[in-house]
């Protein structure tokens, strides 16, 4: 369910919508935050859902002391009707057993809101990737049948690298594929469903390994960025410059205390 943050504000129907999964490195969310941050993105309400782990803290994009102080929750979405553009970020993690309930409970939402399409901006484990995997661009992208009409056409222009299907039992039956997404939380599920229900969604991910997932969030938003062309490119053709949000001072941590040395 959408609450809205402010009195008359709502998504336009016809947004393209952009979520991230809860997957590895956290990536997803943190091309988010750049999205959110550089396009300086209003918050416009809030996804209530009781399978999330409920948590509370400052604004991550504070630009001053005052709107330090507003709260954020565990699931907010921002918009940009002039962009035609809306945003879902979650904060937390799925609570244990509730993915199916989470899934069905955004399709549920992405049906009401009528949005254009929805893109999914995920990650998988690196050191599961088979042989074939290992070569190349380390994104891949995920189409279901209503968005791959209009846009597979597009994207394998742009030279994109859709999601290789693996042997369901290695090494035993190698003819039967499956689409495996590891590390990717719940991403395949979520595809599965739009899939079902006939819902335009293209999932985007990039392989990586837990750690400083910055520069993986980085390459992931400007590898979206060439297709949706969310924020221009540098005359001298370089990447575009995002916005590090505030929150990501403290990222890793606070420093080290002074005594200690």
């Amino acid at each position: 369910m959408l609450v809205p943050a402010r009195t008359g504000v709502d998504v336009p129907a016809d947004c393209t919508l952009l979520l991230p999964a809860i997957s590895v490195g956290n990536v997803g969310q943190l091309a988010i935050d750049l999205i959110i941050a550089t396009l300086n993105m209003p918050k416009v309400g809030y996804f209530y859902t009781d399978c999330l782990l409920p948590m509370v803290g400052n604004n991550p994009y504070a630009t001053n002391e005052e709107n330090a102080k507003e709260l954020s929750i565990n699931a907010e979405v921002y918009a940009l009707p002039s962009s035609k553009l809306a945003v879902l970020q979650l904060r937390s993690p799925i609570i244990k057993k509730k993915s199916k309930d989470f899934c069905q409970a955004l399709i549920s939402w992405i049906k009401r809101s009528s949005f254009s399409k929805v893109i999914l901006l995920s990650s998988s484990h690196a050191y599961q990737r088979v042989d074939h995997q290992l070569f190349g661009t380390p994104f891949r992208y995920l189409l279901t049948p209503s968005l791959e009409g209009s846009v597979a056409g597009l994207l394998k222009g742009l030279e994109w690298k859709e999601m290789e299907k693996v042997s369901s039992y290695p090494g035993m039956n190698d003819e039967e594929k499956r689409i495996s997404i590891p590390g990717g939380g719940f991403t395949k599920r979520l595809y599965d469903d739009c899939c079902s229900e006939e819902i335009q969604m293209a999932v985007v991910l990039k392989f990586c390994s837990e750690g400083d997932n910055i520069p993986d969030a980085l390459a992931l938003v400007n590898h979206v960025n060439t297709w949706l062309q969310l924020l221009e490119h540098s005359d001298a053709g370089l990447s575009p410059e995002w916005k590090i949000p505030s929150s990501w001072r403290l990222l890793f941590g606070n420093g080290l205390p002074p005594a200690l040395f």
